[in-house]
């Protein structure tokens, strides 16, 4: 396990080799991930990881008791992959491009009950982002929520790609103790009105 030094010290590495890829200059703080975490359970596993890094939300996660063999660990960065596979031996650490999850299967075909996403979506093409999600949603349960993290002023995500995808985002909440601040936002599908349901009450 890395100390705070030597793992904010690689993540500065892995920034300055492709800051497009790597969101910031430092990993998470402890509050963005006991907020990006704080709606999950452990009865909401399996749980699927996108762009974990160091490790910093996938330690919150087991921290809430969420069994370490109930998470994927979906990681670009062959150096973070690698650390990721020797700290938790027992998750499922896959080192690939997240907007390829569509064409894996992960936990014998189980629908996940969350994803939680570490990814720089802000410095993504709107195309990545769309292979993204479809992919993490094909992966989740019909009731499971997709949490993402941004360092920007908005839902990374945009209302069109939203629209074109059926999802919402709603803001989850906001930390000045994360440096830079960071806000949260859930991702769920929309609830579509049944006809039953509009025809109760007609005249």
């Amino acid at each position: 396990m890395l100390n705070k030094s030597s793992e904010t010290l690689q993540f500065f590495r892995a920034w300055i080799s492709e800051p497009l890829r790597v969101a910031s200059v430092t990993p998470s703080g402890q509050a963005l991930a006991d907020l990006i975490v704080s709606e999950v359970s452990p009865e909401a596993g399996p749980i699927l990881e996108l762009g974990p890094g160091t490790g910093v939300f996938t330690r919150a996660l087991l921290a809430l008791g969420v069994a370490e063999e109930d998470l994927a660990l979906i990681e670009f960065g062959s150096e973070f992959a690698a650390k990721l596979n020797a700290d938790f031996p027992r998750a499922k650490t896959l080192w690939m491009n997240a907007a390829r999850i569509r064409d894996v299967v992960l936990f014998d075909g189980r629908p996940a009950g969350a994803v939680i996403s570490g990814l720089p979506l802000l410095s993504m093409s709107p195309r990545t982002v769309y292979s993204i999600l479809e992919g993490a949603f094909m992966h989740l349960r019909a009731n499971g929520a997709f949490y993402q993290f941004t360092y920007g002023p908005r839902c990374p995500v945009s209302r069109p790609l939203l629209d074109r995808l059926g999802l919402k985002a709603t803001y989850l909440g906001g930390t000045f103790a994360n440096l830079p601040p960071a806000a949260v936002y859930r991702i769920q599908r929309r609830k579509h009105l049944r006809v039953q349901d509009a025809a109760v009450g007609s005249p």
